[in-house]
């Protein structure tokens, strides 16, 4: 019989919070960390709303407990200060105390910081600085860096499938350990903020001016975002043996692709539908045993829709408590999967349904509207976190309070 895969803990940076107790108190505050970029040099600075984690990238090398050197970008720093905090909820003082493997995720790597030099390769002067940078563009860069700051030596690898990345980091991960590869395994995403993708995404005319309305009738489009996010995943045995805090557990998953568009999903949420309907078979949870819903819900006009139809398929007249978070970390791209699946366990952990901020219309193609108060103290147990991403990515994550 495959292993069981239990979270036993979690670490994060995002805009709302340094830390997954500072997510948490701003989620109960329903403080957005939606504003205007300090640390990008875009002609959109003042323009285009971001969810930019309120440190310069000199405070995160303080943060990730490195000194500063060349060659670390600012993905890698998000990522290694999410590391840091997991690893410690986790109670891991060594990571080569047990096999170890490390899946990260990541979407432009470590563009931030490359961007600023691109113009500098055709500069004599300055093409070395340039040069030193390069190698840091490949997305599995930050991987490795963060692989050596922590120690990680048996199975590293590197996702980039754009919004649902560390969703199937945290897919490959589970599956490594229901197969016996290895008892343990730190997944997850980090995304730091660029001018390349806030062009482009402009450029797809996907981007709102005001802060991001999701399943609003009124809604223009998204607001990106940065942050990193990791979960360790344990073996239900491992679990056992090194007597884990479990703090949840990770009972379905399911990745589909509809191919339906480069960048649009489908009308009917083929692919959402059959992601979420597969990763509930899976966990053996039924459909009336779904407490909340945490909704890709980017605000863009394709993507609510669709995913909206997806819920309503699948759930009738009876669709869940849902709710998109991103109004308060904005789209994190690869890091959104990992960063939405510790709040899922918060919400397991803390009996709380996040409210959908910016809400105050229902979309007309619509039967259903989401959560936009915060509620307490409800009992949650079973949680569905979906990431569906460009060219048909979508992945569906099932995480469920821990019953012994």
């Amino acid at each position: 019989m495959a292993e069981r895969v239990f979270i036993t803990g979690i670490g994060m940076v995002t805009a709302i919070g340094d830390d997954v107790a500072g997510n948490l108190q701003n989620l109960r505050l329903q403080r957005s960390g939606l504003g205007y970029s300090s640390y990008i040099d875009t002609i959109y600075k003042n323009v285009l709303p971001v969810a930019e984690v309120k440190r310069s990238s000199e405070s995160l090398f303080e943060m990730a407990g490195i000194p500063v050197r060349e060659g670390f970008t600012r993905t890698t720093l998000l990522g290694l200060v999410a590391m840091r905090e997991a690893l410690l909820h986790a109670g891991i003082t060594d990571v080569q105390s047990a096999p170890t493997g490390f899946i990260n995720a990541s979407t432009v790597g470590g563009m931030c910081d490359t961007e600023k030099l691109y113009f500098d390769i055709i500069n004599p002067e300055k093409t070395g600085l340039f040069l030193q940078y390069i190698d840091t563009l490949d997305c599995a860069d930050c991987t490795q860096r963060i692989a050596d700051a922590v120690g990680f030596s048996e199975h590293i690898a590197t996702i980039s499938t754009a919004c649902s990345s560390s969703a199937n980091a945290l897919m490959f991960g589970a599956r490594m350990i229901k197969q016996g590869m290895l008892p343990r395994m730190v997944c997850g995403g980090t995304e730091a903020l660029t001018r390349f993708t806030l062009n482009g995404f402009n450029s797809l005319k996907n981007v709102d001016k005001q802060f991001c309305r999701p399943f609003d009738q009124q809604r223009t489009g998204l607001n990106l975002g940065e942050g990193a996010a990791y979960l360790v995943l344990e073996g239900e045995s491992f679990v056992k043996a090194n007597n884990s805090r479990i703090l949840a557990e990770l009972t379905g998953y399911c990745n589909t692709n509809e191919a339906f568009h480069p960048t649009s999903p489908s009308p009917e949420g083929d692919g959402a539908y059959e992601a979420m309907k597969a990763a509930l078979a899976m966990s053996g949870r039924t459909l009336e045993e779904v407490t909340y819903i945490n909704v890709h819900g980017t605000a863009t006009l394709n993507n609510d829709v669709s995913e909206g139809k997806a819920l309503e398929r699948l759930f009738g007249g009876k669709v869940p408590l849902f709710s998109s978070t991103k109004p308060f970390t904005g789209h994190t791209l690869a890091a959104a999967g990992a960063i939405e699946a510790i709040f899922s366990v918060l919400a397991i952990q803390n009996g709380l349904i996040f409210p959908n901020l910016n809400f105050s219309e229902k979309m007309e193609e619509l039967n259903i509207t989401p959560v936009t108060e915060l509620i307490e103290g409800y009992p949650v147990n079973n949680v569905i976190s979906n990431s569906f991403g460009f060219g048909g990515n979508n992945a569906s994550l099932v995480i469920s309070k821990y019953e012994g």
